[in-house]
């Protein structure tokens, strides 16, 4: 297997990947697996194998990328899923011990863990704080009983509530709010009311989403049939976001909005193409060396389970696919780069995408602020940028870049 042999300034994330569910919203593209579908008749996740497995496979990483992680520590830990608090607090402090016990952790590391309102217990956030977690970010999607049901979820108003109040109570005050808008039946009144009724709360982020039909969802098979239209979730989105910066709130990322110091630090390494270590069924990893490559592992659990050494591929990205992958994280962060950050982070020369900044920020899609020295000017989104990123980003494809250059 190659390595990416050469260590990276960036900071090193871990991201732990937890596949099971209850069940299976109807809009959900993530790799999440209900229980009793995995596994005919079972309602617990499979604790102890588990774990197994992501001990197995983090000790092959680092074994593996000993030479491109040597004197690196982790600075963020992110629990995603599914629903990783199906795990007991126990199995997740064991965890972080195990990290702590053999790649190491930074003082202070950020250790988030997902969670659902209907899958936490009273009582329970304080025994995840115990065992190391001091950032949670819970998915609550919605405050309105009808669109909860309208979205296959399990949990109550009344249950994210109760969920929030524990999260105060056990000190956790780093957390944050999953909301989506655009639900099924919901008019603008609604989804500003879900934004207010979470700015009460007092969450450090509010991550802020519209509600799309992804490709092999129930939903984009079988479309909601009374969905907002364009027009109204537009409004929807500029409602939310004025309430929101009334309310102190600074929207960092194309769908997130913090309060001061409440960013996801783990998050913002992703958007600043840091380097992040994969564990669990389905994760990805990225590691820079001279090259960059990127790790993936099997997304069925019980195959990971298996085998968690045998099915991780390591893959270097194609130097023409550079310029796009940075840009497909950098650009979400309304801060945008520093130019510097793009030859650092890629090893290219500005110049590699040079004219397409210059064409994008001629069309009113980026800006360009001219720094002391050349490598700190500054390239930002705009309002514009913002709103057609996607169109954005596919002008750093190379062959989008070669027929600019050539045209």
């Amino acid at each position: 297997m190659p390595h990416p042999p050469a260590q990276s300034p960036s900071p090193l994330g871990l991201y732990i990947h937890f596949p099971w569910c209850v069940s299976k919203c109807p809009y959900c593209d993530f790799n999440s697996h209900a229980l009793r579908e995995d596994v005919p008749g079972r309602d617990t996740v499979p604790e102890a194998s588990y774990l197994e497995a992501l001990r197995r496979d983090l000790q092959q990483q680092l074994e593996s990328q000993a030479k491109s992680l040597a004197d690196r520590r982790v600075a963020t830990i992110f629990m995603g899923g599914g629903t990783p608090s199906l795990f007991s607090p126990t199995a997740i402090g064991e965890l972080i011990d195990l990290v702590r016990g053999s790649v190491g952790l930074v003082p202070g590391a950020e250790i988030t863990l997902e969670a659902n309102p209907g899958t936490i217990e009273r009582g329970r956030f304080a025994e995840y704080a115990a065992a190391g977690v001091n950032r949670v970010s819970l998915g609550a999607q919605s405050f309105d009983a009808i669109a909860l049901r309208a979205l296959g979820r399990i949990h109550s108003p009344a249950e994210t509530f109760t969920a929030i109040d524990e999260l105060h109570a056990a000190g956790l005050a780093n957390f944050n709010i999953d909301l989506m808008y655009g639900l099924p039946a919901q008019d603008e009144a609604g989804a500003l009311r879900d934004v207010e009724t979470a700015i009460a709360l007092a969450p450090a982020q509010i991550s802020h989403y519209q509600l799309t039909l992804e490709p092999g969802t129930s939903f984009a098979g079988r479309p909601p049939a009374d969905l907002p239209s364009d027009e109204q979730t537009e409004r929807m989105l500029a409602m939310s976001g004025a309430r929101l910066r009334e309310s102190g709130y600074s929207q960092y990322e194309v769908s997130a909005w913090a309060r001061e110091g409440g960013a996801c630090a783990h998050n913002l390494n992703y958007w600043r193409f840091g380097d992040y270590l994969g564990l669990g069924a389905g994760a990805h990893g990225k590691l820079t060396g001279p090259g960059i490559w990127r790790s993936t592992q099997p997304r069925e659990p019980r195959r990971y389970q298996r085998d968690p050494i045998g099915g991780l591929t390591w893959q270097q990205i194609a130097t023409d696919q550079l310029p796009f992958e940075f840009m497909l994280n950098a650009l979400r962060l309304l801060e945008g780069f520093e130019r510097a950050l793009f030859e650092t982070r890629t090893g290219l020369p500005w110049s590699s995408v040079e004219a397409t900044v210059e064409s994008l920020a001629g069309r009113g899609l980026l800006t360009i602020a001219v720094g002391a020295e050349p490598a700190t000017a500054r390239i930002q989104p705009t309002a514009l940028g913002i709103r057609f990123l996607n169109e954005v980003l596919l002008e750093f494809l190379p062959e989008a870049s070669e027929s600019m250059h050539n045209g």
